[in-house]
């Protein structure tokens, strides 16, 4: 408001003056006698003070308009922050609505009202700094997602969520239940903060663009590299390097459809280079769908002698090898990309953002591409290399939540599994989640709040600031969500009394106030994992405590992992069940049950598989084991022998 008024008097007062204290200078087209006396005589009296006021005019004029300028700039930058804020969702909607009991004790019909919209990803530049108003709206929202290391499309966006579902599926598929011995978590590290970040980013759109969660069309020109490209196109600018890594990664990412014998991208070791640093060497190995060649003269005796679809990424080509790169790309079966000038093809100038634009053509509906850098890049071909078969290779454990403890190997004594008298409050983590206070469940609205439960009912000894702001908010830098964090437990420890403890910057929640079925879970399968006698009876038990999976409905990125060691706890008992039976038939049973908690894993079938055969069943084995080769198949998983040690595949 008062810059509007600085405004206003700016443009009134210094002209309401000027035309009080003098006259307007020039009166009409001067004569040319009038001409005449002003070459003969220039500084006179009456020239001075009309060059003056002249002057004072152009004075006004000037600093009028730019800070006009400066105000429409300002308009402008605000109207497309208001076109960018999205609309609240029904979760959203009561963010600042807090219903809670006293401080010190809970009601029987306490409700905590919590909300809180979906943590955005920070609008950020290629190299993590921050975006300016006039250039965030560039970024998108809708048509795609914003992380510190880049922006992708939606759809690259939704393949990277999709290769690490493929990760997850694959760990289920190959875990061998266990019967009490050995370790089962040696698989189980998280997948990279640029994983969690995307699938966090892609959540936040979605919701954003529409809260029943359907995909939204995206602005024109945002889409999969190969559809964009021209047959051939050179690539320069500040965003070249960063544009050939997301072309690169999502031509990788759809590869995952094609057959195993595919190869669709062939890269020379230069261009490798440049766009990885010194991370190539440690993927050139192991990706699907690709291959990097010495030379580029190698790269193109590969695309002659191909008659499937291929891109082919090199560096500069030069003229000699022009004219070999012109007769490949006449197979129409080759797409070239060049990192730098080429004597063929287009030549696309890449912004920062992704942008491109051509020269001598108009920038409307130009072509938008992902863009990466190289921290961003490695991290997904990552976990491109984890889809495929590698029984030992760990991906590089990017979160900083510590990952769940087995259950032998848990020392905390939690007084929820025996005590005289159950705590005021449950939390029901297996199946949806539940909070209930006196036998009714307390409604909690906030995303954060309720995965903030979930983080510390997983980690039962507690965890600090910066490990729930990384889990929670995954890629955005701590300092930037710190307040939420405070502002989402200190709500919660208002609204349900002294739950969570705080105490020397971490959190844990307080078992003598909250009973967890998570915790009678694992200290079931940790009884049922030491017990010396009624072995089928502790097993039974802990196939009783488990209600389903953990935060069942929730896709939280951080959540994989701990969700992942839990099924395996109840697999393991029905496994360790079923070897215990003496009579075929209730072992089957078992097996079966198992088969409906984890339908993915290979070895749960292939037990089955024989129990039926053994029961001389062999169509229903057949059956069985058809039905799960399709079931794999629909997910892109090939089958696995689990017998006389088999290696894996994809």
């Amino acid at each position: 408001m008062a810059g509007l008024l600085a405004l206003s008097l700016l443009l009134v007062v210094p002209p309401l003056v000027l035309l009080k204290t003098t006259r307007w200078p020039i009166e009409g087209m001067p004569t040319a006698e009038q001409v005449q006396d002003w070459v003969a005589q220039p500084l006179t009296q009456r020239t001075l003070t009309a060059g003056l006021t002249l002057l004072a005019w152009l004075i006004w004029l000037f600093v009028a308009y730019t800070a006009i300028v400066a105000a429409a700039r300002r308009v402008r930058s605000g109207a497309r922050w208001l076109r960018r804020l999205p609309l609240p969702t029904p979760l959203q909607a009561t963010a600042t609505s807090v219903a809670g009991a006293a401080a010190l004790g809970v009601g029987h019909a306490a409700v905590a009202e919590l909300a809180e919209p979906v943590a955005p990803v920070t609008a950020s530049t290629v190299d993590g700094s921050p975006i300016s108003p006039d250039t965030a709206d560039r970024v998108g929202v809708g048509e795609g997602v914003t992380i510190a290391g880049g922006w992708l499309p939606r759809e690259t966006a939704e393949q990277v969520a999709a290769a690490s579902m493929l990760v997850w599926l694959r760990r289920r598929r190959d875990y061998q239940p266990l019967t009490g011995s050995g370790p089962p978590h040696h698989d189980l590290a998280p997948l990279s903060t640029t994983v969690a970040a995307v699938r966090a980013a892609l959540d936040a759109t979605t919701h954003a663009d529409d809260p029943a969660g359907h995909s939204s069309a995206g602005e024109a020109g945002a889409a999969g590299p190969l559809t964009v490209l021209p047959t051939a196109v050179a690539l320069t600018g500040p965003g070249a390097l960063h544009a050939g890594r997301g072309v690169l990664v999502t031509t990788l990412l759809a590869a995952l459809r094609q057959p195993a014998d595919e190869t669709p991208t062939v890269i020379t070791r230069r261009a490798w280079a440049m766009l990885l640093g010194p991370a190539a060497a440690a993927l050139n190995q192991g990706l699907p769908g690709l291959q990097v060649t010495a030379t580029l003269d190698e790269a193109l005796t590969l695309a002659h002698g191909t008659a499937r679809k291929m891109l082919l990424i090199s560096e500069t080509v030069p003229a000699p090898a022009g004219i070999r790169l012109a007769a490949a790309l006449d197979t129409a079966t080759v797409t070239a990309v060049v990192l730098g000038t080429a004597p063929v093809g287009a030549a696309w100038h890449v912004d920062v953002h992704g942008h491109t634009s051509e020269v001598g053509r108009s920038q409307e509906g130009a072509a938008r591409l992902c863009i990466l850098d190289q921290v961003a890049a490695t991290d997904l071909l990552a976990v491109l290399t984890l889809t495929q078969p590698s029984p030992r290779r760990q991906p590089a454990d990017g979160t900083a939540v510590p990952r769940p403890r087995p259950p032998a190997e848990t020392v905390t004594a939690h007084p929820a599994i025996a005590r005289p008298a159950p705590p005021p409050m449950q939390l029901r983590v297996l199946g949806k989640p539940a909070l209930i206070v006196g036998g009714q469940p307390v409604a909690i609205r906030r995303s954060a709040a309720w995965q903030a439960l979930i983080l510390l009912s997983v980690h039962p000894d507690g965890l600090r600031t910066r490990q729930l702001t990384d889990a929670i908010w995954p890629g955005v830098p701590a300092h930037t969500v710190t307040g939420r964090l405070y502002t989402t437990l200190s709500d919660l420890r208002r609204s349900i009394s002294a739950v969570i403890d705080h105490a020397e910057d971490r959190y844990r929640l307080d078992p003598e106030q909250v009973d967890v079925d998570l915790w009678h879970l694992r200290a079931a399968a940790r009884r049922a994992g030491t017990a010396l006698t009624d072995h089928p009876g502790a097993w039974q038990k802990v196939i009783d405590a488990y209600t389903g999976d953990l935060a069942a409905g929730h896709t939280w990125a951080w959540l994989d992992p701990p969700r992942e060691a839990t099924r395996r706890l109840v697999i393991d008992a029905y496994a360790a069940a079923a070897a215990a039976q003496p009579d075929p038939h209730h072992a089957l049973q078992f097996l079966q049950a198992a088969l409906r908690v984890d339908p993915y894993n290979a070895h749960l079938h292939h037990r089955a598989a024989d129990a039926l055969t053994a029961l001389g069943d062999h169509t229903g084995a057949a059956e069985l084991l058809h039905a799960y080769h399709r079931l794999l198949a629909d997910a892109g998983l090939s089958p696995r022998s689990v017998h006389q040690g088999a290696p894996f595949t994809r």
